[in-house]
């Protein structure tokens, strides 16, 4: 009997699978990487030795407004670290600069005054400027152009009236963004809804590039590229974590360059081949990613790239803060059919996609071709199944009902965290 263990909420559970049922456990290298340096350490050498860019200290000298884009509640982000690390940085160019943090809540609600205090500590927030990004805002954005894509681009005006543009985040594969990080800061970050909805449209989502570790020729991140070099965002700190959301390395740099080298670091640990089985566990790995149902259909993906045709899926994310988006919610509410909710969404134009209709046409996809089980003790399991979901309350209960669906003999592939590997075919 093998007892594996997978992230969910700030801990822990035990998966136990027979080792006759059990095909492969399929894990990030990310997970076992070993650095004989710490954290700080390890982010102060990225920002002394930036990737084809000056230090940020030099890039501050004479700028008077500077922005710093943060990631918001739903992202890993170790900010506690980065941030007074990347505030010094800058203060040793620029004593007085005028420093506004600008959180990218993208298309999420605004962080709360309480997980900005949990994410960014104490001193931060006692000391710091920090604004939250509002997507639907308008007297907040300014139009700055045409996106490759066709859509309209507007972007905070904050961000855009800065003398220095500066954004942190983490590099991890990305269900259609190819991989997070670098410029999504920007887009869709600190980006209009009305940008996001063009971004994020049916004919991007299907298409066969935009998916977990594509970026070349991928339609949605070269809009974001694109944003990113509207917004002069002029220098970027990435890191990498582990399993225990402990930064692991860290680029640091020009936008595009020192991405580009975060990427290539990721998928040297997070490529497996897919292992295809009857029934597939998985998870979004913990918090905060498994917070909400919305961000957890990212876990659900990597688990669809390794099951059999009509097999089960089991994730277990704790969604605690429920579904994660009213549209999202209401698309599955007002469907009898996964199928149904595709057919609806494929007849959409760019110009009119609706908030959400990005996670549930992935969602519906999934469901489409697998049964899905979301195994949480913190989420309605009303809202769950109106969700065309099936719910389990443990691990241990999911795993006897996917063998009650595909037999006692069925094959079982395990990967522990989701959203943490990019899966072969």
């Amino acid at each position: 009997m093998a007892i594996i263990k997978i992230p969910y909420s700030k801990g822990f559970v035990d998966l136990k699978v027979s080792d006759e049922n059990l095909s492969a456990v399929l894990e990030s290298k990310a997970h076992h990487f070993k650095t004989t340096e710490d954290e700080v350490t390890i982010v102060k050498k990225a920002l002394e030795n930036p990737v084809n860019n000056s230090r940020l200290r030099d890039l501050a000298k004479g700028k008077n407004k500077i922005v710093l884009i943060t990631s918001d509640h739903t992202r890993p982000v170790p900010s506690k670290i980065t941030l007074p690390i990347l505030l010094e940085e800058i203060r040793m160019g620029n004593p007085d600069a005028d420093i506004t943090i600008l959180i990218a809540t993208g298309f999420h609600r605004s962080t709360t005054e309480a997980e900005i205090l949990d994410k960014f500590g104490e001193d931060v927030v006692k000391n710091e400027k920090i604004v939250n990004h509002v997507c639907g805002d308008e007297s907040s954005l300014v139009h700055v152009g045409i996106l490759p894509s066709g859509g309209a681009l507007w972007l905070n005006k904050l961000a855009m009236e800065a003398d220095l543009l500066v954004s942190e985040g983490f590099i991890e594969p990305h269900f259609f963004a190819g991989f997070s990080g670098g410029r999504k800061s920007v887009l869709p970050g600190v980006a209009g809804r009305t940008t996001v909805l063009a971004n994020h449209c049916a004919k991007f989502i299907i298409h066969d590039k935009a998916r977990t570790g594509v970026l070349e020729g991928n339609p949605i991140h070269k809009d974001m590229v694109f944003a990113a070099e509207e917004a002069k965002l002029a220098f970027i700190l990435n890191v990498v974590i582990d399993s225990n959301k402990k930064i692991i390395n860290a680029f640091a740099g020009d936008k595009v360059d020192a991405h580009a080298e975060g990427c290539k670091f990721v998928t040297e640990l997070a490529s497996i081949q897919a292992a295809y089985s009857d029934i597939v566990v998985t998870s979004n790995g913990g918090y905060p990613l498994d917070q909400n149902i919305y961000q957890t259909v990212k876990g659900m993906t990597a688990a669809e790239a390794s099951a059999k045709e009509d097999g089960v899926i089991i994730i277990a994310a704790a969604c605690n803060d429920g579904h994660g988006g009213d549209a999202f919610y209401e698309t599955f509410l007002n469907h009898k059919t996964a199928q149904d909710i595709m057919d609806s969404i494929m007849k959409i134009e760019m110009d009119c996609t609706i908030p959400d209709q990005w996670e549930s046409q992935i969602l519906a996809r999934i469901l489409i071709k697998h049964k899905v089980i979301l195994v949480s003790d913190q989420c309605d399991p009303k809202l769950i199944g109106e969700m065309h979901m099936l719910h389990a309350q443990n691990l241990e209960e999911a795993m006897k009902m996917a063998f009650e669906i595909k037999g006692s003999n069925a094959s079982v592939t395990v990967i522990p965290d989701g959203v943490s590997v990019i899966i072969g075919r």
